[in-house]
């Protein structure tokens, strides 16, 4: 009986939760993925030129398309992109507050890890991580961020201190 227990357990688990692998091939929201080139994404709209932590040029966008407008039946309010050197390395989705979105992604990508500092609930892949957290008290914001561009804004940075030695 013990066996049939276990085995039924593990199957379970098996077919309801997948793993941070499947956050990894995804690479983000829908068809809007992370590392891609803007110009691949459907309904962009440019917003303005930011400084990402106060010293990065980055690029603001909001994202339009009538194939993003829902999550099941979750309505999403806001998509919002940022990129570094026309490459996507985060997406904002803001949705309407439902308990269908933790649900859906936690069938999706696993169990999260909360955090008890940001009070916010990730999923950290090999390149990419999604935070859920609340964002006013009826909505919910999904932050898909990649880690390859960041380390891209990093090398970038280290070139520039270089270069600056250089004319020393």
């Amino acid at each position: 009986m013990n066996k049939i227990t276990f085995l039924l357990m593990l199957t379970t688990t098996l077919a309801c939760g997948q793993s941070v692998e499947e956050l990894n091939k995804r690479r983000g929201f829908k068809n809007i993925r992370l590392d891609f080139t803007t110009d691949s994404i459907k309904g962009l709209i440019f917003e303005k030129e930011i400084q990402e932590r106060n010293e990065f040029p980055a690029k603001l966008y909001r994202v339009e398309h009538p194939d993003y407008e829902s999550i099941g039946g979750v309505k999403v309010k806001e998509i919002k992109l940022k990129s570094f050197q026309d490459q996507v390395y985060q997406i904002q989705v803001i949705t309407a507050k439902d308990p269908r979105i933790m649900q859906g992604l936690e069938k999706a990508y696993g169990r999260s890890t909360y955090s008890i500092r940001s009070e916010t609930y990730y999923w950290k892949g090999d390149s990419v991580s999604l935070v859920y957290k609340g964002h006013g008290k009826n909505a919910i914001s999904l932050i898909y961020s990649s880690s390859r561009v960041h380390r891209l804004m990093m090398k970038d940075k280290t070139r520039k201190i270089e270069e600056v030695a250089e004319d020393f």
